[in-house]
């Protein structure tokens, strides 16, 4: 009999992230399940909150009173014991909370009262219809009969000719009658079919390789344009056989319109798509269609792992390289050891893929982790594109001061005589990089962040792209009184405007975050370019990866350096990744594709390689440099990110907690600490930044031991500081 149980109340509260115990009524024993929302009363007022139930306990010492719970708020369980178990494994892992991880799980307004969403309809007699279809209605109250035609208002005025006011008459003599009807806020969008392709020889040996195996978990490394979506297709189509379910991760919102558009156009309705532009009331309608076992595959990005199937037979990361994999707020999580805590609770296969895997990815497949699955050869027989570097210090010889070199202006030029479609890339938006005065050296940087604001020509303004803050253009500089001030750098928006400029005649989309802040714009402009409705395509990462347009011939990239110069110990391998996936979008068609790669460092292996489409050699010169430097994978980097708009009080509590650490860690000969010292980017949204790393065999019990350290030193002013801990992060910035 289920007396007690244990409950996580709905509070982000640091103090408040334990376990709390509560009776259970007789009247509400026999509905109880784990993982349901109850109302509990809590704190000296008995104010009633929610809490998820976590545990059955049978059995306390009754000398202590306990509350009882107040009601229950779901009938159904919105975690499962599965879940239980993952949330446990993430709160050691990720350093967090139970409630941050609970809220990964369930839809974003279902604590809030979000349901289904109904609209009124009128209900009107069957014999009425079948009369009124046949001839204009003359006496309408002579009808008798069950309500079973269902129509709209609106609908009942243009198909029968009914005035408003006969319809509001017939309702109030019961002729009609209202009724709520649940209404689906969910994407039915029919695609064209997709049809299923004849696998090759090298598709159907990794789908057996992996169907076939008693391994759980697998890296495919196919080159751009090997097949990998149609294995990963096949591999769904076998689960569903078997009655399993399959979740197919894709890196962001911009990939999702055309794995959407295949999946949907093979499986139909049995298709979810889940990702973050949803709406609470969209998310709610996705999630509860998991829930209740209405789809059997659902595509989506990061947030889609946590989706309640209950029979799972398969997840796959497309990309898996891509840092959108990694969550950059609490929990910190990354969707790639999810889906490995996933594998060994859910007993699924885990497939990841990628033309460029991460270096942490690979190094599990030289160590027997992960079962590696190669594939050199593009599916259709198609040949990798023709990459040639152009160094463009040689170009300022030749006093080329344009943004285009000499080769990628004439390859652009014999590109659209051929009516073929380029893209070309730069991994950086706006019209200039910075704005700085040319007599005092003066740059222009956000009033709230240490950072440069970038000029946006369309919008004629200074913007910041860390806090979102705007400036006037100066007109003279604030600190000599100048009138040189002048713009620097090349930004996605100017790389526009030249092309207008130098090739008028042709159709050009710039994609980056500002045009694609709507809703469904992405899809817009992916869709025009698709359909031959632009000869080029300007963009940032988003058209770096995924992207199969048959008409592609030529891809440029305009500064393949800019990855390379920023200040992490990944910057190499973001360069290497980049620059790959983005030649890999040339040629994919019948026709020959070329790759013309603008650097000012051809020298860098990294550059060197990825115009080779040599993976292997890169990842040779770059695990020898990781293991030399001692960095992941065979290190932690555990980073302490500390910050407040009170700079003196940062400083003290930064240093405070430096001393701790080296007080109780610098006695290890297998860690280093560096720090504490203020971050790369001293200062974003006013928040002064302060970070200590430590590097080496960081365990997560330590970690663990070092936030609950640190919050309690903090434990006065932790309303002033923010604390933001976290295991190999993302970006050291």
């Amino acid at each position: 009999m289920n007396n007690y149980i244990g409950v996580i109340v709905d509070s982000e509260a640091v103090s408040l992230d334990r376990v709390f115990t509560y009776k259970v009524p007789e009247s509400l024993k026999s509905d109880i399940k784990l993982g349901q929302i109850v109302k509990v009363p809590f704190g000296m007022g008995n104010k009633k909150v929610n809490g998820f139930i976590l545990e059955f306990i049978d059995e306390i010492n009754e000398s202590i009173k306990i509350k009882e719970v107040s009601s229950i708020v779901t009938d159904y369980s919105v975690i499962t014991a599965k879940d239980i178990d993952l949330i446990l494994k993430m709160k050691k892992r990720y350093f967090c909370s139970y409630i941050d991880c609970i809220k990964l799980m369930i839809p974003t307004g279902i604590t809030k009262g979000v349901g289904h969403k109904t609209s009124s309809v009128v209900c009107i007699r069957g014999e009425l219809v079948e009369k009124l279809k046949k001839k204009p209605y003359t006496d309408i109250y002579e009808v008798v009969g069950e309500y079973n035609g269902v129509y709209t208002k609106s609908e009942l005025n243009r198909e029968f000719k009914f005035s408003l006011s006969s319809i509001n008459t017939m309702i109030k003599h019961e002729v009609l009658k209202i009724v709520e009807k649940v209404v689906s806020r969910c994407d039915n969008k029919v695609f064209d079919s997709y049809e299923e392709k004849v696998l090759n020889r090298k598709q159907a040996d990794v789908v057996n390789s992996i169907l076939s195996s008693n391994a759980r978990k697998f890296l495919i490394h196919g080159v751009t344009g090997s097949g990998k979506t149609e294995i990963y297709m096949y591999l769904v189509k076998k689960m569903i056989e078997q009655g399993k379910e399959s979740i197919i991760l894709v890196p962001e919102i911009s990939l999702t319109p055309q794995m959407v558009e295949r999946f949907k156009g093979r499986f139909g309705n049995d298709v979810s798509v889940f990702h973050s532009k949803l709406s609470d009331g969209e998310r709610y309608d996705e999630w509860l269609r998991v829930k209740n076992g209405e789809v059997r595959v659902a595509v989506g990005a990061r947030s889609a792992i946590f989706l309640p199937f209950s029979n799972l037979g398969l997840i796959v990361i497309d990309e898996e390289h891509e840092g959108s994999y990694k969550s950059e707020s609490d929990p910190k999580y990354s969707a790639v050891e999810i889906g490995e805590m996933k594998s060994e609770i859910e007993g699924c296969k885990l497939v990841l893929g990628s033309a460029t895997p991460s270096i942490d990815t690979y190094y599990k497949c030289t160590n027997k982790e992960y079962k590696l699955l190669s594939i050199s050869e593009r599916a259709d027989g198609a040949s990798m594109p023709d990459i040639s570097v152009v160094d463009m210090r040689e170009e300022l010889k030749e006093n080329n001061k344009s943004i285009f070199s000499r080769k990628l202006y004439k390859a652009i030029e014999e590109t659209l005589e051929k009516k073929e479609q380029i893209i070309l890339f730069l991994n950086r938006r706006g019209f200039s990089t910075f704005v700085s005065c040319r007599k005092c050296g003066l740059v222009f940087k956000c009033k709230n962040c240490d950072v440069p604001l970038t000029y946006h020509n369309d919008k004629k303004y200074l913007i910041c792209h860390y806090c979102g803050s705007t400036e006037e253009i100066p007109k003279i500089c604030p600190k000599c009184g100048s009138k040189y001030v002048k713009y620097f750098g090349v930004g996605t928006e100017r790389v526009e405007r030249e092309v207008k400029k130098i090739f008028s005649s042709a159709r050009v989309l710039r994609m980056d975050k500002d045009t694609t802040g709507k809703k469904n714009s992405y899809e817009l402009i992916y869709n025009s370019f698709k359909n031959g409705g632009a000869d080029i395509l300007i963009g940032t990462q988003m058209i770096a990866k995924g992207f199969d347009f048959k008409e592609v011939t030529l891809v440029g990239i305009v500064a393949a350096d800019l990855t390379l110069n920023i200040p992490d110990y990944r910057a190499a391998e973001r360069t290497f990744q980049l620059v790959s996936q983005v030649s890999g979008r040339a040629g994919r068609g019948n026709k020959k594709g070329r790759v013309i790669i603008q650097t000012y460092t051809p020298e860098s292996y990294a550059i060197k390689y990825s115009s080779q489409n040599d993976y292997e050699s890169f990842y040779k010169t770059e695990i020898m440099l990781r293991e030399g430097m001692n960095y992941p994978p065979f290190s932690k980097i555990f980073i302490v990110n500390m910050s407040s708009k009170n700079e003196s009080l940062l400083i003290k509590y930064t240093q405070i907690v430096g001393n701790f650490l080296k007080n109780n860690f610098a006695v290890y000969d297998n860690i280093d600490i560096l720090g504490p010292c203020p971050s790369p980017i001293g200062k974003i949204n006013e928040f002064y930044r302060w970070q200590i790393i430590l590097k080496g065999e960081v365990t997560y019990d330590m970690a663990n031991f070092i936030k609950k350290s640190i919050y309690e030193i903090l434990k006065k002013d932790y309303n002033v500081i923010r604390i933001s801990i976290d295991i190999n992060p993302l970006s050291l910035l």
